[in-house]
């Protein structure tokens, strides 16, 4: 069974990742969300990844704040694309955890998407665009979300128009 794995580094990101596993379930695409810590459990984090490769695993989404090393380690321990989601865990905003997951060295790659639930969100619409290149029900489930986001802005500015 072909899935995602959302993986995040404690269980506080879990309010901002509900995003991600609601909209993965909007288009009915299987997935995984567990707590794992590149750093407080470095040996569960490794075993998942392989784990869960072995299952299906096509891509993995890492939430974390801080030091955000969980993208990179999951970079190191899989060839699946990998989509980091900063958290605004600390007193930087977020910005701390940004840098770290999107400064990853070359030939260690880590989809970076925006700090919090845009980003959460972002790593949802990024995992089906990378499963639709060999799903054409998901694909068509895509473009047809695109076209209802276009015409809802289209309505959104008649009305505003209207009331001008």
């Amino acid at each position: 069974m072909k899935f995602v794995s959302i993986i995040m580094g404690s269980k506080s990101d879990f309010d901002v990742m509900r995003s991600c596993s609601e909209t993965l379930e909007a288009f009915g695409v299987q997935y995984e969300l567990i707590i794992s810590s590149a750093h407080r459990s470095p040996e569960r984090t490794k075993d998942y990844v392989l784990a869960a490769e072995a299952k299906g695993a096509q891509v993995f989404i890492a939430a974390a704040g801080m030091a955000a090393h969980l993208a990179g380690v999951l970079s190191s321990k899989t060839i699946k694309p990998i989509i980091g989601v900063p958290m605004s865990a600390s007193a930087l905003s977020g910005i701390d955890a940004l840098l770290s997951t999107v400064q990853m060295p070359a030939g260690m790659p880590v989809a970076t998407v925006a700090i919090g639930k845009a980003g959460a969100i972002n790593s949802a619409y990024l995992a089906m665009q990378i499963l639709a290149l060999e799903n054409e029900e998901l694909r068509m489930k895509l473009q047809e979300d695109r076209i209802t986001k276009a015409k809802k802005v289209e309505m959104d500015s008649l009305e505003i128009e209207t009331i001008l």
